[in-house]
């Protein structure tokens, strides 16, 4: 099998000079993915001591004393979403990853990015009872052809169901400021009809958390439904700096 696999790697090479979905590099390795190892292994993961509820790092271990420890953010407003965690931050090698995958149509990156985000997020997935990808609106869904967030969300481990619908056309939260990304995702969720999470602890499935406005939407969307706790993954997050 190694020989079939380096005999499959140099044809390729040779005959479609593969690259990198993230660095642009050609690829040693072509069967084993779109991304080399190398774009792999640079990607930073958020270390403990992390914010309990949204996954920020936080600036020392003395905070870990408090039996849930909160960011400054979070101990200012309150959240529909009880826990957070990402792969990383939303930055280098990770941003290129999931811009390959999001804008570039690489449906491949879906497997690897759930199972790293698997390995990150395991206690917020422990105990869980299914997992929910943030929609995205029809007319986005239909020019893209495929929901990012579900395509990682398969790769988690957990049944996976579509509860939500989009019923807003929103602005993209990028061009916004983060003071008005709230107010923009505001009951941009609904409930899909005989979608019932009634009793249960859901998992919220994102490709990038940025302000976490659109996650706090969909998780009360899940709450008001009557889920029994929204936790949140994604591939990766904005962090703020710890302080």
């Amino acid at each position: 099998m190694v020989a079939l696999r380096l005999l499959a790697d140099g044809l390729l090479s040779v005959l479609l000079a593969p690259a990198c979905a993230a660095c642009g590099r050609a690829l040693d390795e072509p069967t084993r993915g779109a991304v080399c190892a190398s774009c792999w292994d640079a990607v930073t993961p958020i270390t403990s001591p992390l914010c309990d509820r949204c996954g920020d790092p936080l600036p020392s271990w003395r905070v870990i004393s408090l039996e849930h420890a909160h960011c400054p953010r979070c101990r200012r407003r309150s959240s529909p979403v009880a826990r957070s965690r990402a792969i990383g931050p939303y930055q280098g090698a990770l941003r290129e990853i999931v811009h390959a995958l999001k804008y570039d149509g690489r449906r491949s990156l879906a497997r690897p990015l759930g199972l790293r985000l698997a390995r990150a997020g395991s206690d917020i997935l422990a105990g869980a009872d299914l997992v929910v990808p943030v929609p995205l609106h029809r007319s986005r869904r239909r020019a893209r052809g495929f929901n990012q967030a579900a395509e990682i969300a398969r790769h988690l481990g957990l049944p996976v169901t579509d509860a939500l619908r989009r019923v807003r056309a929103t602005p993209s939260q990028t061009d916004l400021p983060a003071a008005r990304r709230h107010a923009n995702m505001r009951n941009a969720f609904a409930m899909r009809w005989r979608a019932d999470v009634g009793g249960r602890r859901v998992v919220l499935v994102d490709d990038v958390s940025t302000t976490g406005a659109t996650l706090d939407a969909c998780a009360r969307a899940l709450m008001d439904a009557g889920a029994l706790e929204v936790r949140a993954l994604t591939a990766a997050r904005v962090v703020s700096r710890p302080r």
